[in-house]
């Protein structure tokens, strides 16, 4: 089948959720039509739309698939991400190899899990500070802006080596490019965060501190392993990306399990089954969605054929809900058997941050239903607001009392 014969009206992609942790209603047609499935994007561009888990991984592991966003045949989900990548050199996930492998290579060995393994009492040491604040001030709160954000946030600058102090400037730019909600203010938000991370490189090549950024100074740049604007591309990827899924993770985790009381008191009563509960989480909330490329050449698959130029896109909340992996998909159970799932995504741009954003939440979830064993809503769930349908889902807030 290809895109000359499809007729019927397209689906609309990205849709609003109705629910933070449930895939929009309006994408029940393509449930229907796994596992490839053609949609509309915003300007009323057709694109194809990976929504189950053996042809997403096929299509990710596929070399004709290209994230370079600079080709102008590559999609965009919205307008402001067209807005956010027009003109800006992208790092790591919007590189195709052998550009992304050496890159990749040189960044890597700072994310294994041995390395995350001995990160993981200071990340205690934040949660637990914030916790105490949290217990100090209740009994109400609000958790994405007084627990999740500053527990990733306070990782990221000591994982990275970013000033904590300088925390508010980074989320509020890192906000802007990722939400605009004007071209001017993600145009802006991305000079200032250049600037800001070019004053910060020029601070450490005169005198190391510690942190990631520089490592890669003192090693890889100084010995011209790595190119300046690369450096560049990557802090900024780092410091945007390095704590934005990792909030909304840990906010949409809490929700979730909070409107899940029966196996909330499951996980209090066995808290060895946090791991399990993580990946659980990861699959059901899905909250990075919409995965991009664009094909270089024809690709037959599922029988459909993908033509050069096509753009291709993964519904992640789809795809992790696929009923020829999962049973009862849309019922949250850690206790499944089959706990592969493409929150990280697959193949090469597999997320290069899982292990630590895997701890992040683990020991922030664990510690907050741990230190507040009457945690509940402060107000009806319909009442909180979350991000609209944009291609990365989470809470705006998350009012609490216990």
């Amino acid at each position: 089948m290809t895109e000359e014969a499809v007729t019927e009206p397209l689906v609309a992609f990205p849709q609003d959720r109705t629910c933070p942790y449930h895939p929009p209603a309006g994408y029940d047609p393509l449930r229907e039509a796994r596992p490839l499935s053609r949609v509309t994007l915003y300007d009323g561009r057709s694109v194809w739309l990976a929504t189950g888990m053996s042809a997403a991984r096929d299509l990710l592991s596929d070399p004709r698939l290209s994230a370079d966003q600079d080709n102008e045949a590559f999609p965009s989900p919205t307008e402001g991400f067209r807005n956010r990548v027009r003109g800006r050199r992208l790092s790591l996930l919007g590189m195709d190899d052998p550009e992304h492998k050496a890159l990749r290579r040189t960044v890597i060995p700072y994310f294994t899990a041995k390395r995350i393994a001995a990160l993981r009492p200071r990340i205690q040491e934040i949660v637990d500070t914030l916790l105490d604040a949290i217990v100090a001030g209740g009994p109400v709160a609000e958790l994405v802006r007084a627990f999740a954000l500053p527990v990733s946030s306070q990782v990221m600058c000591l994982m990275i080596g970013v000033p904590y102090s300088d925390h508010e400037f980074f989320e509020e730019q890192s906000r802007r490019l990722l939400a605009g909600p004007r071209v001017e203010d993600t145009q802006k938000a991305g000079e200032q965060l250049d600037a800001y991370l070019s004053e910060l490189i020029e601070r450490k090549q005169r005198e190391k501190g510690d942190g990631l950024l520089d490592e890669l100074i003192h090693h890889q740049l100084a010995a011209g392993e790595l190119e300046r604007d690369d450096l560049m591309a990557l802090a900024a990827l780092l410091v945007v990306a390095g704590h934005e899924t990792t909030t909304n993770m840990i906010s949409l985790g809490a929700f979730t399990l909070l409107e899940h009381p029966g196996h909330l008191a499951e996980l209090r009563a066995e808290r060895e089954l946090m791991p399990a509960v993580v990946e659980e989480l990861l699959r059901f909330c899905s909250v990075a969605e919409g995965g991009m490329r664009v094909a270089t050449a024809d690709i037959d698959i599922a029988g459909h054929t993908i033509r050069a130029g096509d753009g291709v896109m993964m519904s992640t909340s789809l795809i992790n809900r696929d009923t020829a992996v999962y049973g009862t998909p849309d019922e949250l159970d850690w206790h499944r058997p089959d706990r592969h799932h493409l929150a990280f995504g697959y193949g090469i741009h597999q997320c290069l941050g899982q292990n630590l954003a895997r701890a992040e939440i683990e020991i922030a979830l664990r510690a907050l239903f741990d230190r507040l064993p009457g945690l509940k809503l402060a107000v009806p769930a319909g009442e909180i607001p979350f991000k609209p349908g944009t291609t990365l889902q989470g809470m705006l807030e998350l009012p609490v009392t216990w």
